[in-house]
């Protein structure tokens, strides 16, 4: 009895974008998830495929990134006057804000002679979580605020709004595999189609928004970009 015949279509992707093109958000920090699942041996044609999909959710609250600066003549009367507009911006947004805010180690360095002779600079990074409801006010409040400048939004979904995704997402990506193997069975005059592995691949459901904080115009969260994220699956099908 001769051997089972192998065809690989390596790489053969198939992209379905959303519009408006966004995504689920996945909770912060969660690394891409894999998964695999292995099927029973081919005795026919073995047909790998690779399919993704993207989509999107409803934000549920927003990561925000804040930059804080402060000048002075010396680098210790810069870190100190970086300490008091730290403390106006805890004053200012911690209300707002959702769980803590994230403030690591500044640091402080000289400025380039060209730009100021003899000046210091001191600097650190503010981050934090937001609702749908205070989205506009902490871009408001941050715009008024001395040093700060909002460098960014990232819409995140909730728990359940990105399992919904997901499992929104693995369905479409199954069926299309499943109707490319038929296709490609039928071309090679087979009947039979079989999944025998699943590799799946998931990407975080974030979509960020590069934006600078002003006090004039009004914000709206639903006019955000929505979490968007995606899911490649590399599917393995028996044809006999």
């Amino acid at each position: 009895m001769s051997s089972p015949s192998a065809m690989r279509i390596g790489t053969s992707a198939v992209r379905l974008l959303a519009v408006p093109m966004a995504v689920l958000g996945f909770p912060a920090g969660l690394l891409p998830a894999r998964a695999q699942v292995q099927g029973p041996r081919c005795n026919g044609t073995v047909l790998q495929l690779t399919v993704q999909e993207r989509g999107d959710t409803r934000t549920d609250r927003f990561r925000f990134t804040l930059r804080l600066e402060a000048e002075a003549s010396n680098s210790a009367a810069a870190l100190e006057q970086l300490n008091g507009r730290l403390a106006r911006v805890r004053t200012e947004l911690t209300p707002l804000v959702q769980g803590d805010l994230e403030v690591p180690a500044p640091s402080t360095f000289p400025i380039s002679r060209s730009q100021s002779p003899d000046r210091y600079r001191a600097s650190t990074t503010i981050r934090g979580s937001v609702s749908r409801s205070n989205y506009d006010t902490l871009i408001q409040r941050a715009g008024r605020l001395p040093g700060v400048r909002l460098q960014g939004m990232t819409s995140l979904a909730s728990v359940q709004g990105q399992t919904e995704l997901e499992e929104r997402l693995l369905k479409r990506s199954l069926e299309r595999g499943q109707s490319q193997a038929a296709s490609t069975a039928s071309a090679l005059g087979l009947s039979k189609v079989k999944l025998l592995r699943i590799d799946q691949r998931s990407q975080p459901a974030t979509r960020g928004l590069a934006m600078a904080a002003t006090a004039a115009p009004r914000f709206r969260p639903g006019e955000a970009p929505l979490p968007t994220g995606s899911l490649s699956l590399t599917l393995d099908y028996c044809l006999s």
